[in-house]
C-alpha cells in the first residue's frame, strides 16, 4: 500500500527570495540552546560558512537582528538571539503548529487520491 501524507511547510519571502523558513527557524533554535554558531552549525551538518551565511542575511534583511554575534578569542565566541529573533521564532513556530494541526485535521482528502 502506498504512504500518504499532508505536509504543509511554510517559508517567508522578501524580494521574491526566500527569507525564513523551517532550517532557519531550526538555526535559531539550536543557537538558543547552544549559544554557540559553529554548535548549531555542527548540529545540522551544516558548514560554519553556510550558517554565518543565514544568520547575516537575517541580520541585515531583517527589520532588527535575530542574533547577536560574538567573535572568538580567549574565551571562544558567542551566539545568542535578541529580543526580537526570540520573538519572531516563537510567532513562526506557532504559525507552523497550526498549519501542521490543519493539515491533520484534513487528511482525509488523501483517501481520494
Amino acid at each position: 500500500m502506498t504512504q500518504k501524507k499532508l505536509k504543509i511547510r511554510c517559508w517567508i519571502e522578501m524580494d521574491q527570495t526566500r527569507f525564513f523558513g523551517p532550517g532557519r527557524a531550526k538555526l535559531l533554535e539550536l543557537i538558543a540552546e547552544k549559544g554557540s554558531l559553529s554548535k548549531a552549525a555542527q548540529s545540522m551538518n551544516m558548514s560554519y560558512k553556510k550558517a554565518w551565511d543565514m544568520i547575516n542575511d537575517l541580520n541585515n534583511r531583517g527589520s532588527q537582528p535575530f542574533v547577536l554575534l560574538q567573535k572568538g578569542g580567549k574565551l571562544g565566541g558567542h551566539a545568542e538571539l535578541t529580543t526580537f529573533g526570540l520573538g519572531f521564532l516563537k510567532k513562526y513556530r506557532q504559525l507552523d503548529e497550526k498549519l501542521q494541526n490543519l493539515s491533520k485535521a484534513h487528511e482525509e482528502l488523501l483517501d481520494h487520491c
